[in-house]
């Protein structure tokens, strides 16, 4: 059984982590009004089994949520991906445009797949050497300078949790997957959104996703790459703004 984590009652609004999270770092979005929220642990995270294809691209863990969404009874969603869980998102949005109702990819990892093959295969031992080595030490530059403690213990326990092949099937996804060759067939809703001090994926470079596809672009003021802890007021504010969109759209 592939394992989330679900509260609310509403629209659906679906979570994809980051390749150094998991489902529980999405603690402060859980309870937002009007959504029922599902928190996904993508493959080889948390409870939910490896992917059954290795090595998979971004379109065998869309397959992967797919599946876990028609288990939870979910045909339409709002999908949010963070980080590494926006390239997720976007295979997603390509190949089941019909269940997407709003797509948000924030803090945009895009992948190395049109990189030059020296610097995709330097992606991919640098992630074997951070797993090998542990990465709590990396929690805080996931955040804004000056970051809560309680913000860097959520980030550094998401670390321990790790399952090293989990991680390393996602750093594969990452090194050698991109997320243009998904986006480029998408014609939804699409909003792209950073943390104006992301240190991860930069501002300009995220930016630069949604001027690619003509998307709204929103600046997420006081926070680092994990955008949704760092400003939870700013982020759940945009996201209850979607929903809102969303439940007018259904009873017009």
């Amino acid at each position: 059984m592939t394992g989330f984590r679900e509260q609310g009652c509403g629209v659906p609004l679906t979570l994809l982590h980051g390749i150094s999270s998991g489902a529980a770092s999405w603690h402060k979005q859980m309870a937002l009004p009007g959504y029922r929220v599902l928190a996904w642990d993508m493959p080889g995270y948390g409870e939910s089994p490896m992917l059954a294809a290795a090595p998979a691209d971004a379109g065998d863990y869309a397959d992967a949520l797919a599946l876990m969404l028609d288990r939870a009874g979910v045909e339409q969603t709002v999908l949010v991906g963070h980080s590494l869980g926006a390239l997720v998102a976007a295979a997603f949005a390509a190949k089941y445009p019909q269940r997407v109702l709003y797509l948000v990819l924030a803090d945009v990892a895009q992948g190395y797949g049109q990189a030059e093959v020296a610097q995709r295969e330097n992606v991919w031992l640098g992630r074997q050497q951070q797993i090998a080595q542990g990465g709590e030490g990396r929690a805080a530059k996931l955040l804004r300078p000056g970051a809560r403690e309680a913000d860097v213990a959520t980030v550094a326990a998401g670390m321990r949790r790790l399952r090293r092949d989990g991680y390393l099937a996602a750093a594969w996804m990452l090194a050698h997957d991109d997320i243009h060759r998904w986006l480029a067939d998408y014609r939804g809703r699409l909003s792209v959104w950073c943390g104006e001090q992301d240190a991860i994926t930069q501002p300009e470079l995220v930016q630069g996703v949604a001027l690619r596809y003509g998307a709204p672009y929103i600046a997420i003021p006081q926070a680092g790459h994990a955008s949704y802890l760092d400003n939870e007021i700013f982020f759940n504010q945009q996201l209850l703004r979607i929903g809102e969109e969303v439940r007018d759209e259904c009873t017009n």
